[in-house]
Formats: C-alpha cells, structure tokens, sequence
C-alpha cells in the first residue's frame, strides 16, 4: 500500500464537471493499493497519516498533525502510484492490486482514518477525476507498508 500525502491549504475532486469532495486544510491523500495488501497494511498506515506531523506549529516547526490543527482529508484512489517504468516508455501497472481487490480496501482506509478522527471524503473509485490540490508549502510525503 502506498500513499502520496500533499499537505493543503485546499483541495477538491470533480466528477462529470460535478465537485464531489471539498476540504479546506488538511490532507490530500493519494492511496495505491498493491498485491498482497490488506487490513495490516490499512491499519498502519491510516495510523500514520492521522498522525504524521507536517503541520507548522507557533514556532514555524512541522509539529502538529492533521488533527491538531483539526483538518480533513480526501483519500483518492491511484492505481497509477504503482507504475513501473523501469522498461521502455509506457508505464507498466501489473503490481496494482485489481479493482475487485482495492475498492473496498480503499474504502477500508477511509474508515480507519475516520475511526482516528480524521473527517475524510473520497474520490470516486475507478472515475477520470479532476483533482484539484492547493500544496501548502510545498509539503509532499510518501508513505509505504
């Protein structure tokens, strides 16, 4: 399992010229689910990001995390943060995890990183989704298990 975390001043996802998520601060996290993955590797990671500190605290120090600055996530899935581009030009995804496996698992994670307390929205498994990410900082971290 791997996640993109960028942390936001905003971000959003749009479906069919529809906005369909919507946070202000927070996390947008971009979730690769592998083969092999399963509720270990969710359950960490949710963990994780919850409380990964890369927020600026009084001080100007990446301290806090998303929840003591009390922000929100967008968890999307990307099946692409599996590319292997080791041969040739056109990237390869066969280490993605297929979608009757990484639906639920990603939905999965969305629930364990609300059970922390994280008030989390979703993408649209499988969508061509717009994305827009306003990178506070820029702040991007890449987490695997």
């Amino acid at each position: 399992m791997r996640l993109l975390i960028q942390r936001v001043s905003k971000a959003s996802v749009t479906v069919n010229q529809q906005t369909i998520s919507s946070i202000g601060k927070g996390l947008l996290i971009l979730l690769g689910i592998g083969h092999g993955d399963g509720e270990e590797q969710a359950k960490f990671l949710a963990e994780k990001a919850a409380n990964l500190r890369i927020f600026e605290d009084e001080q100007g120090k990446t301290n806090l995390s998303v929840l003591d600055v009390k922000g929100e996530a967008i968890v999307v899935s990307q099946f692409t943060l599996y590319a292997d581009t080791r041969k040739g030009r056109r990237p390869s995804f066969i280490d993605a995890a297929l979608p009757e496996v990484a639906s639920p698992l990603v939905d999965r994670f969305v629930e364990l990183l609300r059970s922390h307390g994280v008030p989390t929205q979703t993408g649209q498994f499988g969508a061509n989704m717009q994305v827009e990410i306003h990178n506070d900082g820029p702040v991007t971290v890449w987490l695997e298990k």
